[in-house]
């Protein structure tokens, strides 16, 4: 039989980005106490777990391709009143993450040396490292669920609900991992592995919690056979989205490697101010991260409602604002910069080279702002190709190719680098920016419509 199609009222931004502003505080932080953790042990611990950390958070990058797919297409069921295609996508997305988590756990296991070899880790390092990162694996298949579940979870708007299982993911992280890492009474010390251990029972508790949310909150319960079916018609539709939003982080993520290696021909100095400004930059693009995943879950929502007119007008505002805020958040990193990074060293050339680089910074954000919003938004509507093919060239010879010929032909060292960062945003931003503006995702918002009308059947 036909499903009821009840349009759901606009879920309000404000809502939805605070929780979300919350949950990037914490993985920061959670980020920033593992290195910590691991620098207590040895300086070669230390840089074991930032080098483990780099391929753990490259791998991730293939969740992507369910993540970022499964959040636009419930939006748009539930928008357009089409709750059973909505849970039908959701237990889809469940077996899905199962294969997925599976492959990328497997990879990190079984080519941990590969990897590290390939990232050209340190011989004093390599020893600690793989086995951490062999460690990690099995995590990563319970970040697979955790990350698609929590997507289901906002896309019904239950924001609250997924920083809720985040914090206790957390908390119980931290806890585990402190006696696990140093050997408190009768445990042995098992260093990183144990904080690889930690995180995999604290992922594990998450998958409970979600699975107990699922059911409580959105009355959705996972079958056996959910775990590793993969049923086309649901999966097709998240792919559509999700391969391409996961093409971009990847095409990303490749330049930005080869301005690191830049950064790095630079000399250890230059690298070291790259590192303590990136953790700093963490903190600054926040806001306009939350606000791109709130722009995303509520124009997922007005374009299944078929409601065009009013998804530009909130894309609008949100740009309007998060590009004001950005801006203001950056020009006070900037003001308090030599401040901020006397928390990572005290060296007086790596904090003035650090000080010109936050300033350089206030210019690159709000370029950044008009990516992480617009790109959500196109996304949501359906238009998931355009910021890949647009934004491959800017990516190639600008973020890359700028970045070396900026810092390194030209001679103009960090702040060549971050120029070609500004570059890139800019470029891309504006590219996006106009794509919105010209209308020229209607097409692709109408086709998204109109396949969430066609008849849909219930399997009794």
């Amino acid at each position: 039989m036909p499903s009821v199609r009840t349009p759901i009222s606009t879920p309000p931004m404000f809502n939805l980005a605070w929780p979300l502003l919350v949950e990037l505080g914490l993985a920061i932080a959670s980020s920033i106490i593992g290195t910590a953790l691991a620098s207590r042990i040895s300086d070669e611990a230390g840089g074991a777990f930032a080098i483990a950390s780099q391929v753990s958070a490259a791998l991730f990058i293939l969740f992507r391709i369910i993540g970022a797919g499964v959040s636009v297409v419930v939006t748009q069921n539930l928008g357009g009143g089409q709750r059973a295609a909505a849970d039908k996508v959701a237990r889809a997305v469940v077996g899905a993450s199962t294969w997925l988590g599976a492959v990328t756990g497997l990879i990190a296991m079984l080519g941990s040396h590969g990897l590290l070899h390939l990232l050209n880790t340190p011989a004093e390092v390599f020893p600690i490292a793989a086995p951490f990162l062999i460690a990690l694996g099995p995590a990563m298949l319970f970040d697979a669920w955790n990350a698609s579940m929590a997507g289901v979870m906002r896309a019904h708007l239950r924001t609250r609900d997924t920083l809720v299982v985040l914090i206790i993911m957390h908390v119980s992280h931290l806890l585990l991992a402190l006696p696990l890492m140093y050997g408190w009474g009768p445990l042995p010390a098992l260093g990183l592995p144990g904080y690889a251990l930690a995180l995999a029972v604290s992922r594990m508790v998450g998958l409970a919690l979600h699975l107990m949310m699922w059911r409580t909150h959105l009355a959705i319960t996972v079958a056996r056979d959910d775990w590793w079916r993969l049923p086309r018609p649901e999966l097709s539709a998240v792919l559509h989205i999700g391969l391409p939003g996961a093409a971009e982080n990847i095409a990303w993520r490749l330049a930005f490697m080869v301005s690191v290696a830049t950064a790095a021909e630079l000399g250890t100095k230059a690298l070291a101010t790259q590192a303590y400004v990136l953790q700093l930059m963490g903190g600054v693009m926040m806001f306009s991260i939350a606000t791109g995943l709130a722009v995303e879950i509520v124009v997922g929502y007005l374009i299944g409602a078929g409601r065009l007119r009013e998804a530009h007008r909130v894309v609008r505002r949100a740009l309007a604002r998060g590009l004001v805020v950005c801006v203001l958040i950056a020009a006070c990193a900037a003001l308090l910069g030599r401040w901020l990074l006397g928390w990572f060293t005290q060296d007086h050339e790596i904090l003035a080279a650090g000080a010109t680089l936050l300033w350089i910074t206030v210019l690159l954000e709000p370029g950044r702002t008009f990516n992480l919003v617009v790109i959500n938004a196109l996304r949501a509507a359906g238009d998931a190709r355009f910021p890949v093919m647009a934004g491959a060239f800017s990516m190639l010879f600008v973020l890359a190719g700028g970045s070396w010929l900026l810092g390194v032909v030209l001679g103009w060292g960090l702040p060549g680098v971050w120029i070609a960062y500004a570059a890139d945003e800019w470029i891309r931003g504006l590219i996006m920016w106009r794509r919105w503006q010209t209308h020229a995702w209607v097409p692709h918002a109408r086709s998204s419509r109109k396949r969430l009308r066609s008849p849909l059947v219930i399997e009794g």
